[in-house]
């Protein structure tokens, strides 16, 4: 666990880069690419930014490597200088979900079913596995490689892609409980980006939760209040929707859609109680933000697709005729 004291790259060294991999081979340029993000050079900075992410979670895969490089980033994240907080927070959240997933925001994320699938093809079990198709395999060619994979696998190492992807999530959980100081950082992209981060991470809602009320209660940055309010939907329960109600009438428009897209999220829980017209206000909402211009800057949930999340929110809901006419008069202006 860092704390905001620590200097950010105490240990950086004592890693064995070099006996780790990342997209693009060994992970011995990892330490250059953090000192770089934490350097005065904005160009060597942004380069840094860019590497980091293709090397350590390419096309949303994570690797080897992934999880080391978490508690640097965190420190970064911390007490790290000007945009690289920003980046930092930005990396970690690449390194607890990936695009796929992130498009399903809606969904929140199914902790228990991610679990699941990893333990299905960790490596001890895949290690098992190979061993015993080892102990029968004659060709000398697949010997070699089922070798190489024993190996890699007897170390510890992952090959599924969802083991690699909950170790490095789960360095991500362990790191939270300081980071969660962030709500409260003085610049508002810093506290968007934690809030950003919280929504993916349902374990430890019961503390994240209270904080990205507050945050949604007090912020004065609409993207920074929009984006707390959207992962309060996510992570809530249904004892939320009414807090929610009374920023379905905030002058910002951007705020409004995150009240709406919050208590629509509440609405599909499957023991859901939310209030009927306050639903029904939700989703006016919505429809008419789909026909209006998306307001810029937005969240970034969806990727920043402002009109696709309406449309993929208002099409999860359980049918009613208010739905089905908000449906009707904004699909033309989306693309669900």
């Amino acid at each position: 666990m860092i704390t905001a004291d620590d200097n950010l790259l105490a240990g950086l060294d004592e890693v064995n880069w070099a006996n780790l991999n990342h997209a693009y081979g060994t992970a011995d340029d990892v330490p250059g690419q953090l000192r770089a993000l934490c350097g005065e050079d904005e160009q060597a900075q942004q380069y840094a930014f860019t590497s980091l992410f293709n090397h350590l979670a390419h096309q949303g895969i994570r690797c080897q490597a992934s999880p080391f490089a978490v508690p640097f980033l965190a420190r970064i994240a911390l007490g790290g200088p000007g945009a690289a907080r920003e980046q930092a927070l930005q990396l970690l959240t690449g390194l607890a979900v990936n695009w796929d997933e992130e498009n399903e925001i809606i969904d929140g994320v199914d902790i228990a079913a991610w679990r699941a699938e990893a333990a299905e093809n960790s490596s001890d079990k895949l290690l098992s596995l190979c061993e015993e198709e080892l102990a029968t395999e004659q060709d000398e060619q697949r010997r070699r490689n089922l070798q190489d994979t024993r190996d890699w696998l007897a170390v510890g190492n992952p090959i599924d892609p969802r083991d690699a992807s909950m170790r490095s999530y789960d360095t991500v959980l362990a790191e939270l409980p300081t980071l969660l100081t962030l709500l409260g950082d003085e610049n508002p992209q810093v506290r968007t980006r934690t809030a950003y981060l919280l929504a993916w991470f349902p374990d430890l809602a019961d503390t994240s939760l209270p904080l990205l009320l507050d945050l949604a209660a007090h912020e004065h940055d609409a993207v920074a209040k929009a984006t707390s309010l959207v992962a309060v939907g996510i992570l809530g329960t249904t004892t939320l929707a009414g807090t929610l109600a009374a920023d379905l009438d905030a002058e910002d428009s951007l705020v409004r859609w995150a009240a709406a897209i919050a208590i629509a999220q509440t609405a599909r829980s499957a023991d859901a109680e939310v209030d009927a017209p306050l639903l029904d206000r939700a989703i006016a909402e919505l429809a008419a933000a789909a026909v209006a211009p998306a307001p810029v800057p937005a969240t970034d949930y969806n990727q920043g697709d402002f009109h696709g999340h309406i449309a993929n929110t208002l099409l999860a809901l359980p049918t009613s005729p208010t739905l089905r006419a908000a449906i009707a008069a904004c699909l033309p202006s989306i693309n669900p």
